[in-house]
Order: C-alpha cells, then sequence, then structure tokens
C-alpha cells in the first residue's frame, strides 16, 4: 500500500467510502491525499485507505441486495439510471472543474468526460426497455424455445485515472440496468470525480447496497478481485496489471473484462489533406497529455511528404500552450503523477541514447515559474523512427508521439499491425480503395478514417484485440455481454415426453 501523503493545511476536506447507503470511514483510519497534479500545494481532498475489511463489507452489502435489485423490473432499474442522467447533466460544470483540478486535463476534455457519462447513462439506460433476448424454432412439435439474459450477480469494477467518470459509467450503468449489484473501485489519483458518480446514483434513489464505492490502493483492488462472491471484474488499466488479474480470475472461474493498453497507429498517405492529417495528429497525440490508451502514438508517414509532414507537425507542437488544465487557454495539462513522469522521461531519454531517433521537439520537463508545482512534461516529437525502436513500439502514455516513415500501404498495414495491442487505428487518404483496404487489413478493435485514433461513442463497441483486452467490448450493445449470462428455455407444451436428437419427428 502506498504511504499516505502528509498535508500541512487542516482545511482538506475528507471524504468516504460508500457501503449500503451510506458514508462511512475506513476501518484502517488511515487516508491518502488526492493531489492536483498542476499543482502539488493544492491538496483536493483526503480519501479512505480502505482494507480488506471495507472491501468485505462492500461486497456483503451488495450481496445482500442483489435479490431485490434483480427482481426490480429492468424498466423501472431504467428509470432511476435516466434520473441521474438528469443529475449528472445538471451538475457537468461542477464535475468538470473537479476533474480538472484532480487529474489535470483541460476544461473542455473534462467536461467531454462527464458527457460521456450522460450520453452512456442515457443511452443504457435505453437498454431497460430491450435487454433482447431471442426466440427460435425448436425441433420438436409442440415445444417453445428462447433464450434470455439473466445478470451475473455481484460485480468488482475496477477504473483507472485517465477518464475519471466516463469509464466508472460504461462499467457502472450497464451493470446496473442489466441487474447486478457492483462494488468500485475508484482509481486512487481521481477518487473526486468517482465520488460524484456514486453521490448522484445515490441522489437518483438507486437502493441501498445496489451501489457501493471504496477507495484506495492495490489492497483494496486485491481484495476486490480475490473475493469468493465476486462474480465478475471488470478491469480498465495497465496490461501487467491487467494479466495478474486475469490469472487470480481464472483460478475461481470468475468472469473477467479486461480493457488495457495501446500503441496506436495513424497512416498518413502520399494523397492525404496535410494540415487536416497534422491537426488530427496533434489531437490524437496530446490530448489528455497522451494519456490516452487510444492516443496517437505512432504516426506512420509515406517517404513522398514525410520531411514536409514533420515540419508541419513540429511547427505546431511548439506552439502547444502547456499549463494548468483550469486556465481556458492550456491546450495539455500535466501528466498525473510523479511516477507517471519518470516513466515518460525515462522513455524519451529511451529513444535518445538507446534507440537513436531524432528528438524533433520536445523532451524536457518543464520546471520554471509555476512549471515547477507540477508534473509538466513537454510535448514531444521523434522522428526518423523505426518500427523496431521501444519508442515505436511500446505504449509510453504521455504526450510523445513517433513519425515512422514508410514507401506502400501495405508496408504502413505491417508497421501497424506489428505491435503486442491492437486497439484504435487510423488513416489520412482520398482514395476510397486505400481506405477500404486498410479498414479491412488493419487488425485493430477500432479504425477511422481521416481522424485521430481517439473519440469513441457510447453507441458503438470499444475494445481492442491481442494484448489489449480479452476478447470483450465496453459500450454499444455489446457491453451487455459483459454484464448478463445466457440462459437458454426451452418450454414443452406436447403433454408427453420429447427426446430430442432422439425421437424422429414425422413430416
Amino acid at each position: 500500500m502506498a504511504k499516505a501523503k502528509k498535508s500541512a493545511k487542516t482545511s482538506v476536506k475528507k471524504y468516504q467510502n460508500y457501503i449500503n447507503g451510506e458514508w462511512v470511514a475506513s476501518t484502517s483510519g488511515e487516508w491518502f491525499d488526492n493531489v492536483n497534479p498542476a499543482d502539488t500545494t493544492d491538496i483536493v481532498g483526503r480519501f479512505p485507505h480502505s482494507s480488506e475489511t471495507d472491501i468485505n463489507s462492500a461486497i456483503s452489502a451488495a450481496k445482500s441486495a442483489a435479490k431485490r435489485w434483480r427482481l426490480t423490473p429492468a424498466p423501472k432499474r431504467a428509470e432511476l439510471l435516466f434520473t441521474l442522467g438528469e443529475i449528472l447533466r445538471e451538475n457537468k460544470d461542477e464535475f468538470t472543474r473537479q476533474m480538472t483540478r484532480e487529474m489535470g486535463k483541460v476544461l473542455k476534455e473534462a467536461g467531454g468526460d462527464v458527457q460521456e457519462a450522460i450520453d452512456c447513462t442515457y443511452y443504457t439506460a435505453g437498454e431497460g426497455r430491450r435487454l433482447h433476448g431471442f426466440t427460435t424454432p425448436a425441433e420438436m412439435p409442440n415445444k417453445f424455445a428462447m433464450c434470455v439474459r439473466q445478470p451475473v450477480g455481484i460485480c468488482g469494477l475496477i477504473t483507472p485515472f485517465n477518464f475519471p467518470m466516463a469509464i466508472p459509467s460504461w462499467k457502472l450503468i450497464p451493470a446496473l440496468v442489466c441487474g447486478n449489484t457492483v462494488v468500485l473501485k475508484s482509481g486512487e489519483d481521481v477518487p473526486l470525480s468517482s465520488l460524484n458518480l456514486i453521490k448522484a446514483c445515490e441522489k437518483a434513489g438507486i437502493p441501498r447496497g445496489v451501489v457501493n464505492l471504496v477507495n484506495g490502493g492495490g489492497e483494496a483492488g486485491a481484495a476486490l478481485v480475490n473475493h469468493k462472491d465476486v462474480r465478475l471484474i471488470s478491469f480498465t488499466g495497465s496490461t501487467d496489471t491487467g494479466r495478474i488479474i486475469a490469472e487470480q480470475c481464472a483460478r475461481d472461474n470468475k468472469l473477467v473484462s479486461l480493457e488495457m493498453g495501446g500503441k496506436n497507429a495513424i497512416i498518413i498517405m502520399d494523397d492525404a489533406d496535410i494540415d487536416n492529417a497534422v491537426e488530427g495528429s496533434l489531437w490524437g497525440a496530446f490530448g489528455t497529455s497522451g494519456q490516452r490508451c487510444t492516443a496517437s502514438s505512432r504516426l506512420v508517414v509515406h517517404k513522398k511528404i514525410y520531411k514536409k509532414f514533420c515540419a508541419a507537425l513540429v511547427e505546431k507542437v511548439k506552439k502547444l500552450r502547456v499549463g494548468n488544465g483550469l486556465d481556458a487557454k492550456t491546450e495539455v495539462g500535466p501528466v498525473i503523477n510523479e511516477d507517471a513522469m519518470q516513466k515518460i522521461l525515462g522513455y524519451i531519454h529511451i529513444g535518445q541514447n538507446i534507440d537513436k531517433a531524432t528528438l524533433a521537439c520536445g523532451g524536457k520537463r518543464l520546471t520554471r515559474g509555476d512549471y515547477s508545482k507540477g508534473y509538466f512534461i513537454e510535448p514531444t516529437v521523434f522522428t526518423n523512427v523505426s518500427p523496431k525502436m521501444r519508442v515505436g513500439r511500446e505504449e509510453i502514455f504521455g504526450p510523445v508521439t513517433s513519425v515512422i516513415p514508410f514507401s506502400t500501404l501495405d508496408e504502413a498495414i505491417d508497421i501497424a499491425n506489428d505491435v503486442k495491442y491492437g486497439l484504435s487505428s487510423a488513416i489520412y487518404t482520398q482514395d476510397v480503395n486505400q481506405a477500404f483496404h486498410a479498414m479491412q487489413e488493419l487488425y485493430t478493435g477500432i479504425c477511422y478514417v481521416n481522424s485521430a485514433t481517439i473519440g469513441a461513442e457510447v453507441h458503438l463497441p470499444f475494445g481492442g484485440t491481442k494484448a489489449t483486452g480479452n476478447g470483450h467490448r465496453e459500450a454499444g450493445t455489446q457491453v451487455l455481454d459483459i454484464f448478463t449470462e445466457w440462459k437458454s428455455l426451452y418450454v414443452d407444451y406436447s403433454g408427453k415426453l420429447q427426446k430430442a436428437q432422439i425421437d424422429e419427428v414425422e413430416i
């Protein structure tokens, strides 16, 4: 467990866990500080370090509430979720500013994060009147066959820092509309946004025990994963942690949904609108300071336009305004914490000194003036990168992108596919044939044409291939397959024993 940080401020607000419809302190008696990454002297709040005992209490509450919530008609569950959406919408501005303060992303992006939670709530709540199963002909006469969804039970939700409200909502809302009860373990760096979401659930009238929130680090997460009564773990985070969770869930035959890393490529053909491609690359590479699993961390550029594109890109990158996300003029905020900053700077060192790529711009931590209070890194571009270099293959999760040259579209596709991840991809071209060829051959869960690799919409499935996940998809109607299990039902009204696959049916 990480040690709780001490603050000289005595007025810092303390927050609590939410268990069985009540706000309660952790039994550990320990706290951690939620720190503004743009200004580490600014303590957003103090949150409880939850222990295994707290996790057990939350799971017990979810277990007690499970039957009543499961038997609540799905349209009635959906009504509460529509109310939740209204509460989120009414508080959007406040939640946006609080998110920027605790996480660092610029205000417009934080507002988009909250909006995504609102959109998810409205869209998914609509499934409360559908939750489509299906009917099908039976093999025998006077026999009816159908298939329906049933909730899986208690769901443990473990979420990251980069989308502090959107990602929890992507898990929480579908789980609830399907009739599950949940325990949410918030991202340790962004507990206030999760708390705001759960407070909204409470205000919406979701019954006690149905939704539970615990704060803390790895100890709390491990206790949640290992508890015998938790049927499903939905995790978004690093590939290494995801593998550990998958192994633990496999031992207990738990269901597990994993959304992990990415090393996403934009292919820029020689016929591309270069200005548009540069703008898309800026947004894809440096939105959320590059801390997105969908970030455009590789720009695969045709040799005919390589120099022109690099020059235009670097010129734009150098003009990006780095600063506190609460300043409306800021375009790139801080990275989330000290560990993340050191990891990113480590990769920049690798790019320069081991890979021997060309550092075209950026590459340094910003430390002067107000920058000294936060975790700020210059937006960084490497050029003359080969597909085998570490900066061109490994997820950096920061404001760093690599520009890789290619000669043919098939070569570009091979470069894009030749990493262990397969989340998102994109191509810029004016040639419809090239666009469709790329859409067919790029082995990723998401593909864009004439756009960056970021920007999911809640009514389409989200997820990737290979080491990005384990095959599940969040969002869209496909998310229902995570939070439900199928039950096949047979009704024989013939009044006699009919043996399927044995009895001969007369025609």
